[in-house]
């Protein structure tokens, strides 16, 4: 009996636990198909949203390949790398032509240019890619005057600004000479901001020649007008100064002085030197001076002043000033040096002529400017002695 009763328990056990077992089987079978519904919608999200994250390589990559990183980088730089622009051409450079004679602009252009029609010149002047002097030229008949620069460009040319207290007499490749009015520097040291003569003549050489550039040779006080002339290059410059004494074979200037001048004409010689207040002055110590001869004759005089024409043997700073001062009749307005006249309300000195022989040519070259009315006003009947 008891190993009877002790044999049911496990058949009912087994039964219970086979009975168990089928029960779950069909929640595990549920269970597996759920799974693989939720793998393959998974699988099928990850192909949709590859290609948003890494692009089309990286969504068609089996999962056994390389990575990316381990391929060589070589390889793929270039094809990532954009190819560089071209650059772009650089314009053609305009060119320079002096007139040597009077003559219409197209006649010349046509005489000149090499390679150009008629009908091109004339469409090259109608697009503003002629200039005279710098400024551009749209008369196919405009009159040329010898000395004047014609400048061809590929393109159009921009006008460059006006001159202020500046007129052009003579420009070339080598030299350029200008008329300068009274009460403009010369030129001014970098930290003065003022306009003067040099820095507009070298914005005027650029406007047509980015890198053009002006130099010194000679200068004229602030409050004198007149002929002066810049170099081009610094070999020309040079080459001016150095031979100043000979290159220079006329230097004549015009002088309003006070007082009745009694030799209608002479010489004065001395030796210059120069004070400690930047003055000059005459001296008898020659070693420690400069030797300065001027000449001068008379134009016109009456009891108060004199017009006198003043040439130069010697070119020292302020040497016709001194030497008017040393025969007792200073030049008009010059109250540095002892005159008490405001007849002009400006420096009574125009430098009136400047001839020298041209660096590059060899040839004489005379530039000549008019004498300022204002030189004449004292002489006039009525006028009022200031």
């Amino acid at each position: 009996m008891d190993k009877k009763h002790s044999a049911r328990p496990p058949k009912q056990q087994q039964s219970s636990r086979a009975g168990s077992t089928s029960r779950r089987e069909p929640a595990a079978q549920e269970q597996q198909r759920q799974d693989r519904g939720r793998t393959q919608g998974q699988t099928q999200r990850t192909a949709a949203e590859a290609p948003r994250q890494y692009g089309k390589s990286a969504a068609a990559a089996p999962n056994n390949r390389r990575p990316a990183a381990a391929q060589p980088q070589s390889s793929a730089r270039p094809a990532r790398r954009p190819a560089p622009s071209p650059r772009p051409a650089s314009p053609a450079p305009s060119k320079n032509y002096v007139a040597q004679e009077q003559m219409e602009l197209l006649a010349f252009l046509l005489q000149e240019v090499k390679g150009e029609g008629r009908n091109a010149i004339k469409a090259m002047l109608s697009r503003g890619q002629i200039a005279v002097n710098g400024t551009p030229q749209k008369m196919y008949n405009y009159m040329l005057q010898p000395g004047q620069t014609v400048t061809v460009s590929k393109e159009r040319i921009i006008e460059t600004p006006p001159l202020i207290g500046l007129t052009i007499l003579y420009e070339d490749a080598d030299v350029i000479v200008v008329i300068k009015e009274a009460g403009l520097l010369s030129i001014a040291t970098d930290q003065e901001p003022e306009l003067t003569a040099y820095r507009q003549l070298t914005a005027h050489v650029r406007a047509s020649n980015p890198s053009g550039r002006i130099f010194v040779v000679h200068r004229l006080d602030r409050d004198t007008s007149g002929v002066m002339m810049f170099a081009k290059s610094e070999h020309v410059q040079q080459q001016l100064q150095t031979t100043w004494q000979d290159t220079v074979k006329e230097r004549t200037y015009i002088a309003l002085v006070e007082g009745k001048v009694r030799k209608q004409e002479d010489t004065i010689s001395s030796y210059l030197k120069e004070s400690k207040t930047l003055k000059m002055y005459s001296t008898s110590n020659q070693p420690d001076a400069q030797h300065a001869v001027t000449h001068y004759k008379v134009l016109q005089q009456n009891s108060h002043f004199s017009l006198l024409e003043v040439s130069l043997e010697t070119g020292r700073k302020n040497q016709i000033r001194v030497h008017m001062e040393d025969i007792g009749h200073p030049i008009v307005g010059d109250k540095k040096y002892s005159s008490r006249s405001k007849a002009l309300n400006r420096l009574g000195l125009h430098a009136r002529l400047l001839a020298f022989i041209h660096p590059t040519t060899g040839k004489l070259v005379r530039f000549e400017s008019d004498i300022p009315r204002a030189f004449f006003l004292p002489f006039k009947e009525g006028f009022t002695r200031k």
